[in-house]
């Protein structure tokens, strides 16, 4: 059976090419749709440079035909801006107000309402398509069949690449793992030779007496032990099994990108800080090391704040310091700013200021990446130069950006695009190490 797909503002908003993703079904547009992307088009961010790529698709398409009469798709189906579509009469009742929720509402509806003195054959399904919940739960009220926009998801959100997988191996394979300081995927298991480049294992024999941390290199097809993280790092030591993943991701020089997921509290951005300093600032592998996360707003942005361009950044980039302060050790307010300003090859940024860069040979983390979009994320991680080192840290379920959820942020991207590549490695946190108040804030809120 063939469908009507009504698109909520918010589809094309998060995908602009969202009109080319139903196949051969029929697209629809209203008219407040059109309006709502009108009044985005002028602004300088993410939602902005969307509203503008919509604007430009649908230009492209008028040379097909009359938007409001249907034009054909590539992939069979057809799209057709919905001017008006009878009326605001069936959506009264229900719901009076007419605001541009509403309206798009009262399009889907009134397509269902024409549907209903249709032969069986001549029917065809009315689904509103909505990342917005309550639009969705509203479609749900007028009995609309509503669903989310789910074609760009990297993986759902239960299925996430951990990084590591456990192992139960032979008797006897541990023993020789320890000698030999490595052993064979092929002779662990199909489990083991279906492991991802850089992917961690916990082994485990079958009598449950012996266990083993190991690493599998792609190149070589066998697993390893890992060499990094046994040592403190910059004072920090990791203190399980997954913080030992992390370090011997972070501290690999042939690993140039690096992805760390976890809830707050497990870790990430001080494992990474402690890594970067000591690749900077100990062994000189790396010119700089750069730290910048996306100024995503709960309330007003930063050109609200008061002062110059670094007071404004202060607050958002706190978290940052507060880490740094933690390592460095520092007694009193305003002495990491003394530290970072002496050293000279640290540098905290907001990631607004290094688009259109390109940075060679030095230490890049980036936090809070679960907040950046698949297009942002492409942006920064091609910023990458020669001698490079990316690292993405972020908790994919604390998410502040309007249109990202735990499926299709930037962050669970590229760990997902990146998995099977020899060049990347990832690690999923689960312990908290913060405090146990931390730990159980995290589980239970």
């Amino acid at each position: 059976m063939k469908k009507i797909f009504v698109l909520d503002t918010n589809v094309l908003l998060h995908d602009p090419r969202s009109i080319f993703s139903f196949q051969e079904h029929e697209v629809v547009i209203p008219a407040a749709v059109l309006e709502e992307i009108d009044s985005k088009k002028r602004l300088a961010d993410e939602i902005g440079r969307n509203a503008r790529s919509v604007s430009r698709e649908l230009d492209a398409l008028r040379e097909r035909g009359h938007l409001h009469d249907g034009v054909e798709l590539e992939s069979g189906g057809t799209l057709r801006v919905e001017l008006n579509h009878r009326s605001f009469e069936n959506m009264k009742d229900m719901f009076g107000e007419i605001n541009n929720d509403n309206r798009i509402l009262a399009v889907a509806l009134n397509y269902h309402k024409d549907q209903e003195g249709l032969t069986v054959g001549e029917k065809r399904l009315v689904v509103m398509v909505s990342k917005d919940v309550l639009v969705r739960v509203k479609a749900d009220v007028l009995g609309l069949l509503a669903q989310d926009y789910m074609t760009d998801r990297a993986a759902d959100p239960d299925a996430l690449y951990p990084g590591y997988a456990p192992l139960l191996v032979e008797d006897g394979l541990i023993d020789s793992f320890y000698r030999d300081k490595y052993l064979f995927a092929a002779e662990a298991g199909e489990q083991a030779k279906a492991l991802y480049p850089n992917e961690f294992a916990i082994l485990k024999d079958e009598s449950g007496s012996k266990s083993a941390l190991v690493k599998l290199n792609g190149d070589a097809g066998r697993l390893e032990p890992l060499f990094q993280g046994h040592d403190p790092v910059w004072g920090i030591a990791a203190r399980n099994a997954q913080q030992r993943m992390a370090l011997e991701l972070l501290l690999s020089d042939d690993i140039p990108l690096v992805t760390i997921t976890g809830k707050a509290g497990t870790g990430k951005t001080l494992l990474a800080l402690a890594a970067g300093l000591m690749k900077v600032e100990d062994e000189h592998k790396y010119k700089k090391l750069l730290v910048a996360r996306p100024v995503v707003p709960m309330g007003k942005d930063i050109g609200y704040l008061p002062g110059e361009k670094e007071e404004k950044l202060r607050p958002w980039m706190q978290p940052i310091y507060d880490n740094l302060e933690f390592l460095f050790d520092t007694k009193s307010a305003g002495d990491i700013d003394k530290i970072l300003m002496g050293m000279g090859s640290i540098q905290v940024e907001a990631l607004t200021y290094i688009r259109g860069r390109s940075i060679p040979a030095q230490f890049i983390i980036i936090d809070e990446a679960q907040n950046l979009s698949r297009h942002e994320v492409k942006t920064i991680i091609s910023r990458a130069g020669e001698g490079s080192k990316m690292v993405l840290v972020g908790d994919p379920e604390q998410i502040d950006h309007p249109y990202l959820d735990a499926a299709s942020n930037g962050l669970t991207y590229v760990v997902e695009q990146f998995k099977s590549q020899k060049l990347a490695g990832h690690i999923h946190l689960e312990k908290g190490e913060r405090s146990k108040l931390a730990q159980l804030a995290a589980d239970l809120l």
